[in-house]
């Protein structure tokens, strides 16, 4: 009779393991979840559509950077300070202001020709977030220049200039840094 007195934990301690365990996993899943997923907009596309299509463009930009150039004109840089512990330079970042910019770009053919009736796409995105994103499609050609005008910048911080230019069977992207101070 004595032997069966002994008290053994054992199914409390499994018990317990399972209690945490199902803890740990509710806890795993509450905090991924409240964590925001941004999707990448790298070519101006979702990341699912430029992942099945980079072999086709690729082939495109190629063509493009062969044939024609994109350049910003009449922008205002700021002075970027390179990172001593990087071996990477850091190109200088366009100057945004606080409410209404204008960008404007110039699409040239190496022989340094304007191209007039190229499909112009310009986007303006923060890095990580896709929120505050402006989308400016069919860009109007003025003066020899593609101009992008109200384009109404309202929280600080790091933006990046996105340009798709389509003409003929090309297709070449811009993307340059930019920065609104607080």
């Amino acid at each position: 009779m004595e032997a069966n007195n002994k008290k053994t934990y054992w199914p409390h301690m499994i018990l317990g393991f399972l209690f945490i365990g199902i803890f740990l996993g509710y806890w795993t899943i509450k905090s991924a979840s409240s964590m925001p997923v941004q999707e990448s907009n790298q070519y101006m596309l979702k990341y699912q559509m430029a992942d099945m299509n980079i072999n086709q463009i690729e082939k495109l930009k190629m063509a493009f950077d062969k044939a024609y150039a994109i350049n910003i004109v009449n922008a205002e840089t700021m002075v970027m300070i390179d990172n001593v512990n990087s071996n990477r330079p850091q190109p200088n970042a366009v100057k945004l202001s606080k409410g209404a910019n204008v960008f404007t770009y110039e699409v040239v053919k190496k022989n340094g020709t304007n191209v007039p009736d190229a499909n112009v796409t310009f986007l303006l995105t923060q890095p990580h977030s896709r929120r505050e994103d402006q989308l400016f499609v069919n860009v109007p050609y003025v003066d020899g220049t593609y101009q992008i005008s109200d384009v109404n910048i309202t929280k600080a911080g790091r933006y990046s200039l996105q340009l798709r230019v389509e003409v003929a069977d090309a297709m070449g992207y811009s993307e340059i840094a930019a920065y609104l101070k607080p």
